[in-house]
């Protein structure tokens, strides 16, 4: 604003200066010419006067040297009888003299003449006398723009004289017109009208200022949200321009272990470095959606790869990192368990489509047939067996979530299990003992009653001829634990951790003695899943296993 001002006010006094000098300048020239002309009209008459009275031997030498003008003596034929300045004789070029013409008709003639060489301008005035001769009188000055340029010097000291002092006037005075201004209350604008000018000006300012102050609000609210939504996601997300990332949220940064620092208006690669996700962001910002799955840290994630699309330019991408290494192993485990089970399947069908082939084509001695009878019965027995736990696994898988829960007492279920499992167990001449006491848990009792099952049916199958099964239930603060303990094969340790895995066993040959599907463990383990408990398993090959499920009171 002091820029402006002083601009205005240098360029407003320079013109004012230039202009009032040439005014006055143009007037005391008119005003000097006024004068020279009167001057010589008077000196003319003098002389005019003094030679029709004394003759014409009165214009001598001595009377021009008396005047300061040039006096010159014409007869009838403009030729130059006597000149103040130079020699008659010496005057002999024909001159434009237009006053002498004039005054030879008329009496008396004036004019003016500009001379280019001398920057003057010399004026002339003629009368006639009574004996028909002219006498001219005349007088030089400078021309109106020598005049002007004689003075420019003094006006261009005026000029720089005059713009130093408005400087600091227009500092001043713009300091003092602005301080007011600078504390005015924005908070209050129209208690602060200092200048009548500002009136309509500070009117406006109120609104505009609640319209600001909202929609300052309503952004800061609009950012605090979308912080809450995506610094809480547990999905990683990054936004890009088309050519830098301009947000990326914590679960992002902990997936790429990149931090927001390092990656916020940098390239992509800074985020992940492989080429792969630079090309398929260059097709993203031309247009396509992209999708890609990169295993990072032991994890699968899906990367999904979409355009922003404002006013129908691409301005930007947004990246979705998804974790799907639950889905893509839950994908091989299912695969895994379709090979699984068509293989388990295959095998006692095939047995009974054995057998029952050779007793068809009564190829077997008839002292025989009551063997046969009895391996097909068996292999049906495990198919069935292999059928119904293959259906309680989908059935935990497909409706755990909402199975009806209910208070259980945990005790009576083992009770329950022990009492199913005797007749097994003195097969085998195997010691079932339960002890503890109540436990209250919440869940769902069928699936509970398998899972105890599961475990004590193993420890029955497992175990050594004689041994012994314990079952003990008991409360630690708000947990109930449920232990099965038998004094069997064990389980090594390298194997404790597949244990659960469908369809695994740890001794093939001695599960398919036993009839064990494979499944039974896995059925504990997804039940375990459903109630939120915890499984610990303790063995040691050759001494038994001791295995403990921790439920939620």
């Amino acid at each position: 604003m002091k820029q402006k001002i002083f601009k205005n006010t240098s360029i407003m006094v320079t013109l004012s200066v230039l202009v009032t000098f040439i005014a006055m300048s143009i007037v005391l020239y008119q005003r000097t010419f006024h004068q020279i002309q009167l001057a010589l009209k008077n000196e003319s008459g003098y002389i005019q006067q003094a030679m029709n009275n004394y003759g014409v031997d009165y214009l001598t030498q001595e009377v021009g040297d008396i005047t300061s003008s040039r006096v010159t003596l014409f007869d009838q034929d403009q030729n130059v009888l006597f000149d103040s300045v130079r020699d008659a004789d010496d005057v002999t070029e024909k001159e434009n003299r237009p006053e002498v013409r004039a005054a030879l008709k008329k009496g008396y003639g004036e004019a003016r003449r500009y001379s280019q060489t001398l920057g003057t301008e010399t004026v002339y005035y003629a009368a006639r006398l009574d004996n028909g001769m002219v006498v001219r009188v005349s007088a030089t000055a400078d021309s109106v723009f020598k005049t002007l340029f004689s003075g420019i010097t003094l006006v261009g000291i005026l000029i720089i004289g005059i713009l130093i002092l408005t400087i600091f006037i227009v500092y001043y005075q713009t300091d003092k017109i602005i301080a007011p201004i600078n504390r005015v209350d924005l908070d209050n604008p129209d208690s602060s009208i200092i200048y009548e000018e500002l009136t309509p000006l500070m009117h406006r300012i109120r609104p505009k200022k609640d319209q600001i102050r909202r929609q300052v609000e309503q952004m800061k609210q609009n950012q605090e949200e979308y912080l809450a939504i995506t610094e809480n996601m547990k999905d990683g997300l990054i936004v890009t321009n088309r050519s830098e990332v301009i947000a990326i949220n914590k679960a992002a940064q902990k997936i790429f272990s990149a931090g927001a620092k390092d990656c916020l208006n940098h390239d992509i690669l800074t985020v992940y470095r492989k080429p792969e996700i630079k090309e398929a962001l260059e097709c993203v910002i031309a247009g396509t959606p992209q999708e890609l799955q990169e295993d990072i840290s032991g994890k699968t994630y899906q990367i999904r790869m979409n355009p922003v699309i404002v006013s129908g330019q691409i301005t930007g991408a947004v990246l979705m990192v998804l974790d799907v290494t639950q889905k893509v192993r839950a994908e091989e485990m299912r695969r895994e368990f379709t090979a699984n089970v068509s293989h388990e399947l295959k095998t006692p069908l095939m047995s009974i489509s054995g057998y029952a082939e050779l007793m068809m084509n009564q190829l077997v001695r008839q002292e025989d047939i009551p063997e046969f009878s009895k391996r097909i019965y068996q292999e049906a027995s495990r198919l069935k067996s292999l059928v119904e736990d293959i259906i309680k696994l989908s059935h935990l898988e497909e409706q755990g979530e909402k199975m009806e829960k209910e208070e259980v007492e945990l005790y009576g279920v083992a009770r329950e299990v022990c009492a199913g499992l005797q007749m097994p167990a003195q097969k085998r001449n195997i010691h079932l003992e339960l002890t503890g006491k109540t436990a209250i848990i919440y869940g769902v009792r069928r699936v509970i009653y398998e899972m105890i099952y599961n475990l004590c049916d193993n420890a029955i199958k497992y175990n050594v001829d004689g041994g012994n099964v314990k079952i003990h239930v008991d409360t630690v603060a708000n947990t109930a634990i449920l232990t099965v303990e038998d004094t069997g094969i064990g389980i090594p340790k390298e194997d404790q951790e597949r244990i659960f895995e469908r369809f695994y066993r740890v001794d093939k040959s001695h599960s398919r003695q036993t009839g064990g599907t494979g499944l039974g463990l896995s059925i504990v383990k997804h039940g375990a899943n459903l109630h939120e408990a915890k499984i610990k398993v303790d063995s040691e090959e050759g001494k038994g296993t001791k295995i403990r499920i921790l439920f939620k009171k």
